[in-house]
């Protein structure tokens, strides 16, 4: 009982030191959307994930701003990303998507912003005792777990993406199947309407020939 009260409390202290947004959008053809995340303390670790569902090439432009205009991250026609910084400075970090090279297609982003303290919560401290109780063992591997929960969501994010993209694949290759049949129905009505024409043309020409 007690050592799931302190798993219960090094969980909760933990999660309370980590803000995690996680959205889908929908990026619009020449349209640019910012997202904002507040950073209020220095050196705190900064995870940005990104992936491009559906739409054009799959791909997408992006860059990550800091407070006073420093551009932390950017790049051009990604089709997905997965990064980890520092944020040296406290304020506001823009995270922007831009898909203005699109004139028609459309893109389906998903995205995930977590901004985690670098300190480490302290575990609560045992009834009458004057020094709180530290249990380095189980935190190292509550941390652990930790990490391996973030490796586990990063491969399942991978999958779908990996996924949405071979069933776009999929969609296409069967619409450009149903449209070469349609074509090639089409020219084989067209052929087969020549012959006849061709073939009623020479018999009345024979006919002419012979009266």
């Amino acid at each position: 009982m007690r050592l799931a009260t302190l798993v219960i409390g090094l969980l909760a202290a933990f999660v309370s030191n980590v803000t995690a947004t996680a959205l889908t959008y929908k990026l619009e053809a020449n349209e640019k959307a910012c997202f904002h995340s507040y950073v209020d303390q220095a050196n705190s670790k900064v995870a940005f994930y990104f992936a491009v569902q559906s739409g054009g090439s799959f791909d997408v432009d992006y860059s990550v701003i800091a407070p006073g205009e420093k551009v932390v991250l950017d790049g051009t026609k990604e089709r997905q990303g997965d990064f980890v910084f520092t944020a040296q400075s406290v304020g506001e970090y823009r995270f922007c998507f831009n898909n203005e090279m699109s004139t028609f297609a459309e893109k389906m982003v998903d995205f995930e912003i977590a901004v985690e303290n670098e300190e480490r919560a302290q575990l609560p401290s045992r009834q009458g005792s004057t020094s709180p109780e530290q249990a380095s063992a189980l935190e190292e591997s509550i941390f652990k777990l930790s990490a391996q929960l973030s490796t586990i969501s990063r491969n399942q994010k991978y999958f779908r993406t990996r996924e949405n993209r071979n069933f776009s694949t999929v969609r296409s290759t069967e619409r450009r199947i149903f449209n070469f049949s349609v074509v090639e129905g089409l020219m084989m009505v067209s052929m087969a309407g020549l012959q006849v024409f061709v073939v009623r043309f020479f018999f009345q020409g024979a006919r002419k020939g012979y009266v």
